[in-house]
């Protein structure tokens, strides 16, 4: 039966309570690295200027909504653990959305795993650096193997036999995501296994155990029988594992654990749960079982420290590209939704306090790139330049440290602007949000990476002298640079306990100053006087909008950031 409308009541009216409008749309078909100036800047004056037409083509395609999509979906739609067949042989495999892999072959096909060792050339590293930038905006989960798989090349590449076979295998550009012993595989993708229930971030309470099983020493088998809290990536075709040689205080070596045994059965590294994580949904991290898996000793017996410690700089480095990512898709994302949503009377980015928090957002941002950049930089120079060594060494868990946490904030803020729309899982905010805090975890949380600051300069007492003297000469000067330069001094050279103790203390007004100087030397001067005024002039509330400038410099802050 039909209702009927009532007296004088225009039918038409019934049918629609109201039209859609003052929503923004979504944010789409625009080219990431054609329209980030400090990105293009800094590739260009270090070096990597080669790259920029290949940049330029993967920017435009992770702007497209079949990226955007794939994203989406390979975080919706999350890794399965199957660990039998139907007809109960062990298998531990787990299955990923098709998605994932689409991410994958994207990474591949730009060589993000293995660019500055495919392609030793001046600029190599920012080059990778602002490839990994631009797809760490879009996704992150698919980022942690193509991470790993880079690190392991420097320690690899020590094992000339084993690397001959692995060489064209790591650095392909395609993906191949077949579950076949590694040889039988066109590309391969490595992991790494150090994290125990017991010990965290103390690899050296780490009690897996190695078992010699033909020969001894570098390049011999040995079984592992043990476990692992945290197994990044288990359908990576190996991994370089931590064990310790024979007994349970034996000293701890690095091993190449592939998934299958030579003979291609499967190698007993039983996947026991998939880890129901905060964010980085796409990406599966296991808890796994070691049953005598046959694993080849890289590097000199007890060295496994070392050796893991050489991959985890690596590693690093991508946790700050990794959060400087966010950083700038959150400022992208705020910027394109005030640009398009009205509020009371005028567009959100048309609006006072909102203009601030814009161009705070977009502050905060630019000195996360340019720092990103010049750690990349001192990453290609390390082996020949003392001072690029002693960024390296330094600067590398001063910034993840900060970076990292700053991205915590920034995408809160991010979110903020979106208001309400922000908070539900059908926009690109909450999933900003959930990936922030993996990069200040992973691979050695605030504490470790201060104490690290401390320890680097203790084992290298030169580098801090060298870091202080270029901070002075990029900022030409500047009399807050200098002030923050001279306290830093002071607190090097104070009681031991006291600068451990104040090592957060530390490592945050290390690379504030840093960042002040790299935005000095190379940003717009009046960008690098609101950073260095709200930053080192005490002016920054810790929120985000509190910069002391007129509308209008804020106005072409944000205009710079994001040119749209």
């Amino acid at each position: 039966m039909t209702a009927t409308p009532a007296a004088g009541v225009d039918p038409t009216q019934t049918e629609q309570t109201h039209s859609v409008f003052n929503q923004v749309p979504d944010l789409a078909h625009y080219n990431l690295f054609d329209t980030d100036p400090g990105l293009r800047a800094a590739l260009d004056r270090l070096g990597g200027a080669w790259h920029a037409d290949a940049l330029a083509g993967y920017g435009a395609r992770l702007g497209d909504p079949e990226v955007q999509a794939w994203a989406a979906d390979a975080n919706r739609l999350t890794p399965e653990l199957h660990t039998h067949s139907r007809t109960g042989e062990r298998i531990d495999q787990v299955q990923f959305h098709p998605a994932w892999h689409h991410l994958l072959a994207l990474l591949r096909s730009q060589q993000l795993q293995a660019l500055p060792f495919a392609q030793p050339r001046a600029g190599a590293w920012v080059a990778r650096t602002a490839g990994y930038f631009l797809q760490a905006q879009v996704e992150s989960g698919s980022l942690c193997p193509t991470t790993m798989t880079l690190a392991s090349i420097p320690v690899l590449s020590k094992e000339p036999a084993l690397f001959r076979d692995l060489e064209a295998r790591l650095f392909s550009t395609e993906h191949d995501p077949r579950d076949l012993p590694w040889r039988d595989k066109t590309a391969v993708m490595i992991g790494m296994g150090m994290t125990e229930k017991q010990g965290g971030s103390d690899v050296r309470a780490n009690t897996t155990m190695a078992m010699p099983v033909r020969g001894k020493g570098r390049g011999a088998e040995y079984a592992l029988t043990g476990h692992k809290w945290f197994f990044s990536a288990p359908m990576c075709d190996a991994h370089l594992v931590v064990a310790r040689m024979g007994a349970a205080d034996g000293p701890l070596s690095c091993f190449f654990v592939p998934r299958f045994r030579d003979d291609g059965s499967k190698n007993p590294i039983l996947i026991q749960r998939l880890k129901d994580k905060l964010g980085n949904k796409s990406n599966a991290s296991s808890e796994v079982e070691f049953r005598g898996a046959s694993g080849i000793l890289i590097g000199e017996e007890g060295r496994g420290i070392p050796t893991i410690i050489e991959m985890a700089t690596n590693t690093r480095l991508d946790c700050v590209i990794g959060s400087a990512a966010l950083l700038r898709a959150a400022l992208v994302q705020a910027l394109h939704h005030a640009r398009h949503r009205m509020a009371f009377g005028r567009l959100l980015a048309d609006q006072p306090l909102m203009r601030n928090v814009l161009a705070d957002l977009a502050l905060e941002s630019g000195a996360a790139t340019q720092m990103m950049m010049a750690l990349a930089n001192a990453f290609e120079h390390a082996d020949h330049d003392p001072q690029a060594a002693a960024w390296k060494r330094v600067m590398t868990p001063a910034a993840k440290f900060w970076i990292c946490k700053r991205a915590l904030e920034a995408t809160g803020e991010a979110m903020e602007v979106w208001g309400g729309n922000g908070y539900v899982e059908e926009g690109p905010m909450a999933r900003l949000y959930r990936e922030a805090p993996v990069n200040s975890i992973w691979e050695g949380s605030g504490n470790i990476m201060c104490l690290d600051v401390l320890r680097a300069l203790q084992r290298n007492p030169d580098d801090g002298a060298r870091i202080l003297q270029d901070l002075a000469r990029l900022s030409n000067g500047h009399a807050a640079v200098r002030e923050e330069l001279a306290s830093l001094q002071a607190m090097l050279h104070g009681p031991a306990e006291a600068l451990e103790a104040s090592a957060r203390r530390f490592a945050q007004g290390l690379v504030l100053t840093a960042q002040a100087a790299l935005m000095i030397a190379h940003a717009a001067p009046e960008s690098a006087e609101q950073f260095v005024a709200s930053r080192l002039g005490r002016q920054h509330g810790r929120v985000f909008g509190t910069l002391d400038a007129d509308i209008v410099t804020l106005g072409r802050i944000t205009s710079r950031a994001w040119p749209t």
